[in-house]
């Protein structure tokens, strides 16, 4: 399984997602099955590392991070199985990007598989404070688990 998660600059919440997918799929000896990346649909931050506020909180909780910055490619649709979208603003860009129809069904939001919360979107921490980042790894442990469990159970792509 192939998954790209997608936010705006991919500095805080597409890489905190990707770090956290990893880190669970190998926990849960599955990494070896499933590739995880991110990118954004902007090129303000490309080749940066995720901001120093969300590489903090990741650390604090036990995760590694090693990704950087890259922007949304027209491969990456026919790269991966499943695109996340973090937020509708991110899949209303994504659904312009996409380079054929078909494709449009690997888009999903990465909300959509929480079990413990009820948030639509995840929300965009860069402007919040240090409480916003650590909302936005728990919330994406809750997307992970999800994904994970669907994984498990075989269904991720129903």
């Amino acid at each position: 399984m192939r998954l790209l998660f997608v936010c705006l600059g991919n500095i805080c919440r597409s890489p905190a997602a990707e770090t956290v997918l990893r880190e669970l799929l190998d926990r849960e000896g599955l990494s070896s099955s499933s590739t995880v990346d991110s990118a954004g649909t902007t090129g303000y931050h490309i080749g940066e590392e995720p901001d120093p506020r969300m590489r903090q909180e990741l650390a604090q909780r036990g995760y590694k991070q090693w990704s950087r910055a890259r922007l949304v490619e027209a491969k990456d649709f026919y790269d991966f199985d499943i695109i996340l979208a973090m937020d509708q603003q991110n899949m209303r860009e994504l659904r312009r990007l996409c380079p054929k129809p078909e494709l449009l069904s690997k888009l999903r939001l990465a909300c959509s598989f929480c079990s413990r919360h009820h948030d639509s979107e995840v929300p965009d921490p860069y402007y919040g404070s240090k409480s916003d980042f650590a909302y936005v790894v728990t919330l994406v442990e809750d997307i992970s688990e999800g994904i994970i469990q669907n994984l498990k159970q075989k269904t991720l792509l129903t």
